[in-house]
């Protein structure tokens, strides 16, 4: 039997039988050709039974495959359980960049992109629009390559695939050029200024992040990320829709200690330094949290704002702290952002399963006019039947399931639940 694993959050422990690491493609093809049953671990950073097995668990966190650059056709292909703090430098000393990242650095590229984890900004899809080839190792041991280019739709029904269709091996990504970002933070936004100008505050940058523990009518925090054309700090507005900007780099989480923070003020830096939350060379331990999101069309995020502030009695004893932020419209077929701009709702809660579990179903309910999704990695309750029909492609992804893994060898609880239940 397998040495006990948890996640990063340590509120799930893996039932898996065999924990393997491979480091090369041979190796890894062995570990599945061999596998009744197998999955892909990624960092860890999913708060429920997604990356579990009653099989063999696979981590590529050991996978040796070097980092590749394409000057012409501006990708950068790597191995798939690199993490993206891990290439960021490289490409920025390369001249490149990619178009945006989640709030920690510190998860794995295959990982992110197989759950449609986002960051944000009006124009920026998640995580995984930025794909243009994957390459899988299939449940005989076969290499399979997909790409944009000559797959079309089964590409993009390929990419946000939950760990259904194979183990990810490497990922090939599209590189943007290299940009400076300069970070501002603005503190008590009035509840009132953001329902009345929603549209402006969220689109006032490249990236923006709205923070707040629903306490009382404000926003406590706006994260904005302006990508500039030069390295030169500048101030401020004092005041913005009734915010003050803040005076001293901030956490997310007020009152907690700034320093694993991304640099604030003004003052300009590389991407990869600026667009998470937090730092690349700040290495989380484990999370003494819980995480759910729900993502609500854009034209619904105003009332839906009002009705999770409705709940924030409830919410807020529970929380540590909720981010709002905007993903840009995809054609990924089990992507949230499937055809429509969507506004994400996180909340970052206590360690208390039993009372977030209970809370659930209520924020769930509130949310529901609104047609919100749950993150395929987080926490929810939502019934696996209203999840099914929030996915217009599902019927298409369950025949590509069928085509690359035949006897269900990815298969595991969570998607024999909601992909198939």
């Amino acid at each position: 039997m397998v040495e006990q694993r948890q996640n990063w959050a340590g509120n799930y422990t893996f039932k898996a039988e065999s924990f393997q690491q491979p480091e090369t493609l041979e190796q890894l093809q062995t570990v599945v050709r061999r596998a009744e049953r197998v999955k892909a671990l990624g960092s860890g950073h999913s708060f429920n039974a997604i990356a579990d097995t009653p099989g063999t668990q696979v981590s590529l966190g050991n996978f040796q495959v070097e980092p590749q650059i394409d000057r012409e056709r501006r990708t950068l292909t790597v191995g798939a359980g690199m993490k993206y703090g891990q290439v960021c430098r490289l490409l920025d000393e390369a001249g490149f960049a990619v178009h945006n990242m989640a709030s920690l650095p510190h998860i794995s590229i295959a990982g992110a992109i197989a759950t449609a984890t986002h960051g944000s900004g009006d124009r920026n899809g998640n995580l995984a629009t930025a794909v243009s080839a994957l390459e899988l190792v299939t449940a005989d041991g076969q290499v399979v390559t997909l790409s944009r280019e000559k797959d079309g739709e089964k590409f993009a029904g390929a990419v946000v695939s939950l760990g259904g269709l194979g183990i990810v091996s490497r990922v090939t990504l599209d590189l943007v050029p290299a940009f400076q970002v300069r970070q501002v933070v603005y503190e008590n936004l009035p509840l009132e200024q953001l329902e009345a100008h929603f549209d402006e505050i969220v689109s006032s940058a490249y990236s923006v992040s709205l923070f707040t523990r629903w306490e009382g009518d404000y926003i406590q925090q706006v994260w904005q990320k302006h990508r500039v054309s030069d390295d030169k700090a500048a101030a401020p507005e004092t005041e913005w829709f009734g915010a003050k900007a803040a005076t001293v780099k901030r956490h997310p989480i007020l009152g907690l200690p700034a320093e694993a923070s991304t640099e604030q003020l003004g003052q300009a830096g590389p991407w990869y330094e600026r667009l998470p939350h937090f730092r690349v060379d700040f290495t989380p331990s484990s999370g003494e949290e819980l995480q759910s999101e729900y993502l609500v069309p854009r034209a619904q995020a105003v009332a839906a704002l009002r009705a999770v502030n409705r709940l924030r009695e409830r919410i807020s004893p529970l929380l540590q702290v909720s981010e709002i932020r905007t993903i840009a419209a995809d054609n990924l077929w089990l992507s949230p952002c499937y055809r429509q701009e969507r506004v994400g709702f996180h909340f970052t809660w206590l360690k208390d399963w039993e009372a977030v579990r209970q809370l659930l179903p209520l924020l769930e309910e509130s949310l529901a006019p609104f047609d919100a999704v749950p993150h395929w990695g987080k926490l929810f309750t939502t019934p696996p039947q209203r999840v099914q029909a929030m996915y217009q492609r599902l019927g298409d992804f369950r025949q590509l399931l069928a085509a690359l893994d035949p006897q269900g060898k990815f298969r595991n609880a969570y998607l024999d639940k909601y992909i198939y239940g």
